[in-house]
This record gives structure tokens, sequence and C-alpha cells, in this order.
């Protein structure tokens, strides 16, 4: 026998992806989510189940004795796919199918751990800080991983990876993609550097680290929207207030707000281009400084006073639309704005304006699109899946956390990894993601689609001593709530 061949013999041969492995006794395959253990092939991450219910306080009008504070049904089992292996090669059915009574329904739940080559992540920065222009490259390392989005209210987003950076660049590219997204899906920070732009550290469920500063806040609106909510606690103190801000910034007496409040037209002019009454765009170039643009003395955005209208003696608040920055001038003898000591309560309507914005996050969104391989786990006829799923017969959720399905054509899913158990990601260095689903509908359901009814197997036989539990978060949907099927009768 070769050298080469023998050597094989020693080993087991894994099937859980493309790649196929060859692992010796007590090593575990590239992935590092299988191991040959005494000859056996084992999966190394636990099968993870959720344990729903909550402990509550009992109103003090009911005998405490009478309830035991579980809100709903807190001994039902979700088996998750977290932890149950793949499908590959994929005509074998899902490694859990399990069956479990609900509400006198007898419900099956399909679990499997999806290779995902056609995936991504897409993350929402909440800043008002210019971290790169639309379209522009966005880097892990050296190699590309993604691009900028456009930005949304009071966040910027990026989307990362997809198969033409997993797959349709170099090795290194492909590479380091599947390391940015597995890291960020598993909550994990993950540094990025975006072409002209800043250098952002990201990570779930943190704020956002911009070129070395960590974001507090999340604007409280644009410079006209911050405007509408602060006038009337701004109108005794002030004769006129800029809010400073990349998109629109605000002037309070132009404003239709300082119009209904019967101010004084100031005379306070502002650079940039006037959209409608007290609303200006591109006062300034994006940057890090006030309000998202690259100011750093906010009078720069100012031109010389309208002299048939200011006087001596104005009162003028510029302001952020996070409240972080803000200064008080008060205009001299020749209508130059002058830095004066700030009242009290002109300093609280500062306060309140930060008190309004919400702290900065970064939200990470994995997306991906579940193909006819994976289907084949569920059913030997995979686009009666798309179909159940599409007509509401059949919930999908991801780690037990619900999942959006876009509208159209596949199964393409979207879920905010928040709200899935920790380490719930893998990879495999083809390369790809491997994402847990689940597909969860009634049995009757289930039989008609062509579902592999000869491996279905009771919830009781699979939730072992070594399954992890995790207990469900408050508000996270029910996989097995009624109001995620289409039940008889209903429409």
């Amino acid at each position: 026998m070769p050298d080469d061949q023998a050597a094989k013999a020693e080993k087991i041969r894994c099937d859980a992806c493309p790649v196929m492995c060859y692992i010796a006794d007590g090593k575990s395959g590239a992935c590092d989510r299988y191991a040959n253990h005494g000859g056996d092939l084992v999966r190394l991450d636990p099968l993870t189940v959720i344990q729903s219910g909550a402990q509550a306080v009992a109103f003090l009008d009911h005998d405490p004795a009478d309830w035991d504070g579980d809100l709903i049904q807190g001994n039902r089992t979700f088996v998750t796919a977290v932890g149950a292996g793949t499908t590959y090669p994929d005509y074998k059915p899902a490694p859990f199918i399990v069956s479990q009574q609900i509400e006198d329904v007898d419900m099956v739940t399909v679990v499997t751990e999806g290779i995902f080559s056609y995936c991504g992540v897409k993350v929402k920065i909440d800043t008002d800080r210019f971290i790169g222009h639309e379209r522009a490259v966005v880097r892990a390392g050296d190699e590309p991983v993604g691009h900028v989005m456009t930005s949304e209210y009071g966040s910027k987003m990026l989307s990362l990876g997809g198969v033409e950076h997993l797959t349709g660049g170099t090795k290194a590219e492909g590479r380091v993609t599947c390391d940015a997204l597995l890291r960020l899906c598993n909550r994990e920070a993950v540094e990025l550097t975006i072409d002209d732009g800043a250098t952002v550290v990201v990570q779930a469920g943190q704020a956002p680290i911009i070129d070395g500063q960590p974001e507090r806040l999340m604007r409280v609106g644009c410079g006209s929207a911050a405007i509408g909510m602060f006038a009337k606690q701004w109108q005794p103190h002030v004769d006129e207030v800029v809010v400073v801000d990349d998109h629109i910034t605000g002037v309070l007496t132009e404003h239709e707000a300082g119009k209904g409040l019967d101010m004084r037209p100031s005379g306070i002019r502002v650079n940039g281009r006037r959209s409608t009454p007290g609303r200006y765009f591109q006062v300034a170039e994006p940057g890090t400084g006030w309000g998202g643009t690259d100011v750093e003395d906010p009078l720069s955005i100012l031109k010389s006073a309208d002299p048939k209208k200011a006087w001596p003696g104005l009162r003028l608040l510029m302001i952020s639309t996070t409240g972080e920055q803000w200064a008080y001038f008060v205009l001299d003898a020749d209508l130059v704005p002058q830095p004066a000591e700030t009242p009290p309560a002109l300093r609280a309507t500062a306060d309140r304006v930060a008190e309004n914005c919400e702290p900065s996050m970064c939200s990470v969104l994995f997306m991906g699109g579940a193909g006819g391989s994976l289907r084949a786990g569920v059913t030997e006829n995979p686009v009666r899946l798309t179909r159940s799923v599409k007509e509401a017969l059949t919930y999908v959720s991801c780690g037990g956390a619900e999942a959006y399905v876009w509208p159209g054509g596949g199964i393409t899913v979207m879920v905010d990894v928040m709200d899935m158990p920790t380490d719930a990601f893998g990879y495999v260095p083809t390369p790809a993601l491997v994402a847990p689903i689940e597909f969860t509908l009634r049995r009757e359901d289930y039989a008609a689609l062509g579902g592999h009814l000869d491996h279905v197997q009771p919830v009781d036989s699979v939730v072992l001593p070594g399954t992890r539990r995790v207990a469900a978060k408050a508000g996270q949907p029910n996989p097995h709530a009624r109001e995620n099927y289409r039940w008889p009768g209903r429409t």
C-alpha cells in the first residue's frame, strides 16, 4: 500500500462539507467543528436548545401560590441548529428532525447548519461621523471585504461579504472575508478600514470606535428635525440657533418652527445650498467634527450677518445634532459673534438634546440564501419548502431567532446576530460560513411537502444531558407561537 494511502487508512474522512478532510484520531478538521474521536466523526460544539419562559412578579391581588411565574410555558423546548451538524452531501436528511406537541398540534422542526457561500452581513453603525463615501471599498487587513452603502437616518451602513468576495477574488480575499464575517456574526470585534475614509472597529451590540475614538451618541435628528423638536425650549433664551449637520443644517428663525413662534429674523447667514427656509445642504465637507462635518470652529460656516436684520447683542447658539458640541455667542457692535458665558437655562437645553440621543451602537445582521441543496435536507422536492415558507405555513428561524424572509424568489433570510445564541456560526475553508437555520411547521404540512418523515424523532430523544441550554430573551418571538403559521380558517 502506498504511504499516502496507509496514512489515510489511519484517519477517517469527514463528509460534512466539500473539503472532505482526512482527520486523525484526536484531531479536528480544518473547520474546527468536527473531530475524530476513537474512529467516530463527532460534532465538537453541543447541540443548543432554547428554553422558553420568564419569571416575573405576580399581581398583588393574586395569591402567589396560584402562580409559578411561568409566563409562556417555560418547559417548552425549541431545538436550534446550533451544534446540529450539516446535510452535506446534500441528499441526506437534516441532522435533526424533531416532533413536539404544541397546543394539541403535532409540530415538526427541521434543523441544520447550512453552508452558505451566498451570504454576508449588513452592518449599521450609529454615528454622524464621516467614515467613507458611498461605494467606497471596505477592507479587513489589506483585502477588500465589502463596501459602504447609503447612509440611513443617523447611521452609516456597510455591506460586507457576498459570494464575489468569498469565491470571486483571490484565495486571500476569500479567506480574510470569511474570517471577518465569522467574527462579526459571533459578536467579536473586527477592525475595518475604508478607502479614503476612517478606520472603524465594529462589534455587534457595542459602540463603534472610529479612528480610535469610541462613539457615544446617535444624533437626535438632522439639523432641521432638531429645530422642530426643541424650538420652544430655545425661544426664551436665544435670538437664533444654528444646528450644524452634515446633511441638513437648520437655522431657527428662518425655519417654519421659528416663524410659528413669531421669532424675529436674525440676519444670521450660513454657507451652503438653501433647500427650503431654514434648511441648508452642504454647509461643509463630511468629517468627524460638528454634526458629521469637518467643522471644528462653528463660526467657519457663517457668512457675515445681514446688517439690515441683525443687531448688536443678538444671542446665538450653535449646536451639533448630538448636543456634544455647542457654543454661545453674542454679536458685538460690528455684528461679529463673540464668545459669551452660557446662561444655565440655555446649557440645560443642550443637555436636553444629548438626553434625547440614543446610545451609539453597531448592529450586525447576517444575510444568506437558503439554496436548493440545503432544502433537500428538509424535503425530496425542495421547491415545496420554498412555497410553504412564502405561504406562511413554515416558520424560518436562525438559532431560534426570528428570521426576516425577503420577498421574491428563493429563501433569502436576514437575522440580527444579537438575537442568536453566542458562537452560533462556524465556517468551512471552501470558504463559506456555516449558519444555523430551522424550519418549523405542522406535521401534516411537513408530510404534504414531501418531508423525510421516517427521520422524525421526538424532542425528548434529542435533548440529552450534554445539550447546551440557553434562555429565551425577553420579547423574543416564540418559534412555536400560533401567530407564526397560517392555521386552518385563518387568512
